[in-house]
């Protein structure tokens, strides 16, 4: 008996959280099954190897073909044989592509921050079949504002890519904070900024590299909200955000930050394994935090916040947890669940991983291991389980 097959409808990606979440499910299903994907929107890829195109390839093809005929036809496309997974955005909004087709059975899957949820989004919630959703934070969220059929499968990592590396760090080097994600309030790149300053007056060896880009300049208006900025990064000739001058605007040297740009994400490996300890001071993950999840894989000792999916990360000392975390008002989150990690505590953990190269290798090997539990094949096999009785 053929299984059906499994429909993603949003964009597989190699540098962003959704899109390496697509990439990667349909990239597992094609190697391990038990059914084979179909691509609803053209993958963006940088620079993917060619294995990755390869692989890829066919289903590309479908795509186009698939495309074709859903823009010429005015119906709702049915595709009788295929689960389809529909990306969801906050109060379980879908996107056009979700207006266009259906499936035998429809699935949304979601990672929400925002946990003020509506009468109305939960009406829309349960409209489908099932929801996915990428942490236990979520889930909770989810059951108590009365919507069924929940299942929480977080995302994964590829354990080949992010796995502990050799230091390529030598003796006598500058102390490196590394601090991934885009850019918006809800990261905390605010918060980084504004302890890393303070700390690298104090130990002028450390410097910040900082993969900061953002494929949506909208959402980072808001960041405009923390006291410790004035202003917005300049895009310049490349298109991309000034991050140094921003940096540098906000007290923090030229000479003691640098920013990757837009790197593939199978690049990431390389930019960790000059880094000594990660910050991530997040206000609220909806997931399970990727930049993070990938760090800790490496074997790098990260530093985090305790709140919403970040939970589902912090055990058994595997990393530097941000325990202090404050409850103050933001206008993104007006159901009152995001976080604020205190500047002292921050620099109090700084300290702690700067002085202590032992502590800090014993969390990065607590943390690599731990991450060995979400590799993509396992997480993907959650998945199958949560939609079985659909396939």
């Amino acid at each position: 008996m053929n299984l059906r097959r499994i429909g993603i409808t949003w964009m597989p990606s190699n540098s962003h959280g959704w899109g390496v979440f697509g990439l990667n499910l349909a990239l597992t299903l094609i190697r391990n099954g038990p059914t084979t994907p179909m691509l609803f929107t053209k993958p963006m890829l940088i620079e993917p190897p060619s294995k990755v195109i390869d692989i890829l390839a066919p289903f590309v093809e479908e795509q186009e073909r698939l495309s074709a005929d859903i823009q010429s036809n005015h119906e709702l496309s049915f595709f009788k044989d295929t689960v389809l997974i529909h990306g969801l955005s906050d109060n379980f909004n879908h996107d056009e592509i979700s207006n266009k087709v259906t499936g035998s059975h429809n699935v949304g899957f979601i990672f929400f921050e925002n946990a003020a949820i509506s009468d109305d989004a939960v009406k829309r919630s349960n409209k489908w079949d099932r929801i996915l959703v990428g942490s236990n934070w979520n889930k909770q969220i989810c059951e108590e504002a009365g919507i069924k059929n929940v299942r929480c499968t977080a995302q994964g990592i590829d354990i080949e890519i992010f796995r502990p590396i050799p230091t390529k760090k030598n003796d006598g080097e500058r102390f490196v904070v590394f601090s991934g994600g885009k850019l918006e309030l809800r990261k905390g790149q605010d918060l980084v900024l504004e302890a890393f300053r303070i700390f690298n007056k104090l130990y002028p060896d450390s410097v910040l590299v900082t993969s900061w880009q953002n494929h949506w300049p909208q959402t980072i208006a808001a960041i405009l909200e923390s006291p410790f900025i004035n202003s917005l990064p300049s895009l310049n000739q490349n298109n991309k955000l000034d991050i140094v001058g921003w940096a540098e605007a906000h007290g923090v040297t030229r000479e003691s930050i640098a920013d990757t740009g837009w790197i593939p994400n199978s690049l990431i490996p390389e930019v960790l394994s000059h880094t000594d300890v990660a910050l991530f001071p997040n206000r609220a993950e909806g997931g399970t935090n990727l930049a993070a999840m990938e760090a800790m894989a490496c074997g790098i000792p990260c530093i985090i916040s305790a709140n919403t999916g970040h939970m589902d990360l912090i055990n058994d000392e595997n990393c530097y947890v941000l325990e202090n975390q404050l409850k103050k008002p933001y206008s993104p989150d007006p159901s009152g669940h995001w976080r604020e990690s205190s500047i002292d505590e921050i620099l109090e953990k700084l300290e702690i991983a700067y002085h202590n190269a032992e502590d800090r290798k014993l969390r990065g090997e607590r943390g690599a291991s731990f991450m060995k539990n979400f590799s993509w094949d396992k997480q993907v096999e959650k998945i199958i389980v949560a939609i079985k009785d659909f396939l």
